[in-house]
C-alpha cells in the first residue's frame, strides 16, 4: 500500500537540529533489518496503516511548490514537508511533522502590490497505532492522533493547539492493486480565536508496476467545513514512488486543486530513509 502532507510555543526554526538529536538518540536502538521494505506515509495524503517497528527511525522529507490563483490575487508557496517517525513498539510509533521552511510570494492582480513571507511552519506531534493486519476482507488498520502546536514563525503560526484523529484503512487487492481510505476529524481556531471542527476524508488507489515502481491516484479532502469556518478543500493527485533499496525510497507528487480554496497546482519531490 502506498504510503502517501505543531512542546508548546517552542520555536522550530532549527528543526534539522531536532531531527539530528532524535536520530542520534534512537540510532543506538535500531535493530538489524530483515527482508522487509520501507513503508512510507508519503507522497499521498492517505496515511499508511503500518508503523516503522520497534527501534527504527524513519525520516520522510520533501520539497514542495504550490500555486494558487484567483481573479484578485496570485500566491506561490515553497515548503519542505518533513515527517520523523520513531518506533517505540511493534505496533506504536511517535511522530513529529512540519512543513518546515516556508516561503510565500503573494501579489494582487488589481494593484500589483507584492508581499513576501518567509519563516518556519508550525510542527505537529503525534502517535500512530497499528490496530490490525489485513485478513480476508478485513482491512489493515492504523489510528493516528496528532496535535498541531503554535511553534512556527510569527507570520506562519496557527492559533493554539489543534488536535486531529484519523483512521487509515488499507486493502491489498488482486492484480497488484491496493486501496486505502482515511476518514478523520480535527479542531482548528480562526483568526478570531474561535474554535471550529471539520472533517477529513481521502481515498487512494495504488498500482505496483514492478518490485521498485509504484503509482497511485487519489481524491483528498483535507478539510470539510462550513464556509464560515474556512470552507472545504479538495484535490485530485497522482504520483510515483521508486524503491532505491529496501530502506530508501524516492517519490514524486502532482496535485490539482478542485476548488478555489485549494492550491490549483502542487508539485513535490521527496525522499524517505529508514534506519
Amino acid at each position: 500500500m502506498f504510503p502517501t502532507c505543531t512542546p508548546i510555543m517552542v520555536h522550530v526554526a532549527p528543526f534539522s537540529r531536532i531531527l539530528a538529536v532524535l536520530c542520534l538518540t534512537f540510532c543506538g536502538c535500531v535493530h538489524a533489518a530483515g527482508d522487509d521494505t520501507i513503508s512510507t506515509d508519503r507522497p499521498d495524503f492517505v496515511e499508511s496503516s503500518q508503523v516503522v517497528g520497534r527501534g527504527r527511525v524513519q525520516l520522510e522529507t520533501s520539497v514542495q511548490w504550490d500555486r494558487q490563483r484567483s481573479d484578485a490575487s496570485r500566491e506561490r508557496t515553497f515548503s519542505t514537508p518533513t515527517l520523523l517517525r520513531i518506533g517505540v513498539g511493534e505496533s506504536t510509533e511517535l511522530r513529529i511533522e512540519t512543513d518546515g521552511r516556508t516561503v510565500v510570494h503573494a501579489s494582487s492582480s488589481s494593484s500589483g502590490v507584492r508581499a513576501n513571507t518567509a519563516g518556519y511552519a508550525d510542527s505537529a506531534v503525534g502517535v500512530k497505532w497499528h490496530l490490525a493486519d489485513q485478513q480476508d476482507r478485513q482491512a489493515s488498520l492504523g489510528l493516528l492522533l496528532h496535535a498541531d502546536l503554535p511553534s512556527g514563525s510569527r507570520e506562519l503560526r496557527g492559533h493554539g493547539v489543534r488536535p486531529s484523529l484519523r483512521l487509515a484503512a488499507e486493502w491489498d487487492l488482486a492484480q497488484d492493486l491496493s486501496f486505502g481510505i482515511m476518514p478523520g476529524v480535527a479542531v482548528d481556531r480562526g483568526d478570531d480565536n474561535r474554535r471550529y471542527g471539520y472533517g477529513i476524508l481521502a481515498a487512494t488507489v495504488g498500482k505496483e508496476f514492478d518490485e521498485r515502481v509504484r503509482g497511485f491516484v487519489e481524491l483528498a479532502a483535507p478539510q470539510i467545513a462550513r464556509a464560515s469556518s474556512g470552507g472545504t478543500q479538495a484535490s485530485f493527485d497522482t504520483g510515483l514512488t521508486y524503491l532505491i533499496d529496501k530502506d530508501i525510497q524516492a517519490d514524486f507528487l502532482l496535485m490539482h486543486g478542485l476548488n478555489r480554496r485549494t492550491p490549483d497546482l502542487s508539485v513535490a519531490i521527496g525522499l524517505s530513509v529508514r534506519m
